[in-house]
């Protein structure tokens, strides 16, 4: 039986997701409904999707019975509101990152899952990407030995995006962008909590980060050296060096083609689809999707490549890089 997949927002990511989906069997994924605030706009995107139920209202998709799981693709600073509202009308719930604006956030909505037995997981799509599942094999086989120093970066020409610079749309490049680094460096250390966190940056005239490095400080001289910017281009690469070789990620890291191990290349092709999107790879978001249906058929609660603890650390980091370099949002308790 297909997966049955509420949309929540008919936003660009969620135009993207569904592009995905359709990329995958039919009998195993479909979506039944979407909703939006702007009813046009949630039947525009039926129509374009061929979803048979519309909703003008988040309330009306929560209370759907012939929805397996909710696709939550709204702006970040309303996660925690949406997704709340979801989790106590228990449907399962995958959320895009970041997960929340701050920590507590995160940890409510986690609480309020776990109350209500549902599935629950941030959508940090890079972690399903068939690279990542080379990254993990091979550092499972300590095949480079032991790491050292782990290295990412995210850099996009973005500070003329409203959504990016806006203090209370909860812009900056760090939500944004280097989420997808700071998961990179958790997923290499199996989600081990640093022992440090040490962030210096600049900050754009609207108060929120424009660029940032930070260094993660790990017990036995082990460290994660990320940089993430709203103001250029980079190279966009990551790479894991160990005692006894080195895995490259070439661009891109968050959604990436192509591994280098020990300066041999493989390649992994994306699914294809001739619609449009609007985001780099983004046919590449199926491999979440099919990750969860294979979660919600083992009866899962939560995923294994990206749990829950992993999402909680990762806002947690975030909180304190943003408080070292002085960017606080509205939602930020006092």
């Amino acid at each position: 039986m297909a997966t049955r997949w509420g949309i929540c927002s008919a936003g660009k990511i969620s135009n993207d997701f569904m592009v995905a989906l359709q990329t995958l069997p039919a009998q195993d994924h479909k979506a039944v409904a979407v909703a939006a605030k702007d009813l046009k706009r949630a039947k525009e995107f039926a129509q374009t999707h061929n979803i048979p139920k519309v909703y003008g209202s988040y309330e009306e998709l929560a209370k759907d019975p012939n929805i397996d799981i909710i696709y939550v693709g709204v702006l970040h600073i309303v996660h925690r509101e949406v997704v709340m509202m979801f989790l106590q009308n228990k449907k399962n719930v995958m959320c895009e990152k970041p997960l929340a604006m701050n920590s507590s956030e995160v940890k409510e909505m986690i609480a309020a899952a776990r109350k209500n037995s549902v599935f629950f997981m941030e959508a940090m799509w890079s972690r399903f990407f068939p690279v990542y599942d080379q990254i993990r094999t091979l550092l499972s086989q300590k095949a480079i030995g032991d790491i050292k120093v782990v290295r990412a970066e995210f850099g996009s020409n973005q500070y003329h995006v409203p959504r990016a610079v806006g203090r209370e749309l909860g812009g900056g490049a760090l939500m944004d962008i280097g989420c997808y680094c700071i998961q990179f460096a958790l997923m290499v250390f199996n989600g081990e909590k640093p022992e440090s966190v040490t962030a210096k940056g600049f900050l754009y005239e609207t108060g929120v980060d424009e660029t940032v490095t930070i260094i993660l400080q790990y017990p036995g001289k082990r460290q994660a050296i990320i940089t993430c910017t709203m103001m250029v281009g980079m190279p966009n690469q990551a790479a894991i060096c160990g005692s006894t070789g080195m895995i490259q990620v070439p661009s891109c890291m968050w959604c990436p083609t192509s591994v280098i191990f020990n300066a041999k290349e493989t390649k992994y092709p994306l699914p294809h689809s001739t619609k449009s999107m609007h985001f780099t790879n983004s046919t590449g978001l199926s491999y979440e999707a099919e990750h969860v249906r294979q979660c919600l058929l083992k009866g899962s609660k939560e995923s294994p490549l990206m749990p829950l603890a992993d999402s909680e650390l990762l806002a947690t980091i975030m909180e304190e890089v943003r408080k070292q370099l002085g960017v606080k949002f509205p939602q930020d308790k006092v």
